[in-house]
């Protein structure tokens, strides 16, 4: 059911834990609706940018920031914020709440902004905020959006999740005139469909890359969501969050687009790059290569079948060639939709 939003006031501090591009472009997104923002950076170099010169050429090029972010080396600094944006990637994010445990308050609002599911556990993002910093208040931020586009103040929407005005308060603290976050109480649904998303780009990337055509990659991106709604379904995420920004608008854009990092690793991987070459250092993360076992190990949990998943994860870890993984998806049995 559809909830009205009351506004209860904005929160006046907030710190960004994470200057990659997108904890990058979300301080400048805060900046700019008028909070007081501290962007917490593990290289000091970048420190030392964007406090001399407001730019973050390493992560976020061609963007100058807003004078008023204070970067810092100092994660005490970031914790004493009203709060905290995390975006630290999803492989790491346990180990960087146990080092802000002892730094936190309880009741502090933690909002995820990274994707993915973490392996080995099978565990979406809100549940290891859950494990390892039970006294915060848990939300979510997710949606359809690039850090440039945001950064630079291209229209954006966002659906951003926690439990009661914690919701409301982080609304307010995020919009201005070109950033409109959604309001929503469904962490389990925003968590999911960001993680998802991730694997099911890769998927449209290798068709593209192999040239398979437009009608293959409508068909997998059509049939990607219906998987999406059936874990979802199991989990107990809501209808109309996977129908909304965070699950089928974000999977649209990131699985169509040569900007998104996870689109890009696929289309490299079906025009025969290997996978050593796409994680290699320095090279862009592709948070879908590590979320999709992750995926498929939870659905299983679930008892949840999800074909195209497990095709891409067979397909990562060396099980299915390419050449084989058209023929194994196309000769299933025939079945309804």
């Amino acid at each position: 059911m559809r909830k009205n939003v009351v506004d209860t006031g904005a929160y006046n501090s907030i710190a960004v834990v994470g200057a990659g591009a997108w904890g990058t472009a979300l301080a400048a997104v805060a900046a700019r609706g008028g909070r007081s923002v501290t962007l917490w950076a593990m290289e000091p170099e970048v420190v030392s940018a964007i406090r001399d010169g407001h730019v973050n050429a390493r992560f976020l090029p061609g963007v100058t920031l807003p004078g008023s972010i204070v970067a810092t080396g100092e994660l005490g600094e970031a914790t004493r914020a009203e709060a905290i944006l995390l975006v630290v990637p999803a492989q790491h994010l346990r180990a960087m709440l146990g080092r802000m445990k002892p730094l936190m308050q309880a009741g502090t609002p933690v909002v995820l902004c990274a994707k993915g599911i973490e392996r080995g556990t099978g565990q979406l993002l809100t549940e290891v905020l859950a494990d390892e910093l039970p006294e915060c208040e848990p939300a979510i931020l997710s949606g359809p959006s690039f850090a440039k586009d945001a950064a630079l103040g291209l229209p954006t929407a966002v659906t951003v999740a926690a439990r009661g005005q914690v919701a409301a308060r982080l609304q307010a603290s995020l919009a201005h005139d070109t950033f409109r976050p959604y309001a929503s109480d469904d962490l389990v649904g925003v968590a999911l469909g960001g993680a998802a998303k991730n694997v099911y780009a890769i998927c449209t990337g290798i068709v593209a890359g192999m040239n398979l055509g437009e009608s293959a990659r409508a068909a997998l991106l059509a049939r990607s969501f219906a998987e999406l709604t059936r874990l979802g379904e199991a989990l107990g995420a809501r209808t109309e969050t996977l129908m909304g920004l965070s699950g089928l608008g974000d999977l649209v854009l990131t699985a169509m687009s040569p900007t998104s990092r996870n689109y890009a690793a696929g289309l490299a991987l079906g025009g025969g790059a290997s996978l050593a070459s796409l994680l290699a250092p320095g090279k862009p993360l592709a948070e879908g290569i590590a979320t999709a076992p992750a995926l498929v190990a939870r659905a299983r949990a679930q008892g949840i079948e999800l074909p195209i998943a497990e095709t891409m994860a067979a397909i990562l870890d060396g099980t299915l060639t390419l050449g084989d993984a058209v023929p194994h998806l196309m000769g299933r049995p025939l079945t309804t939709e």
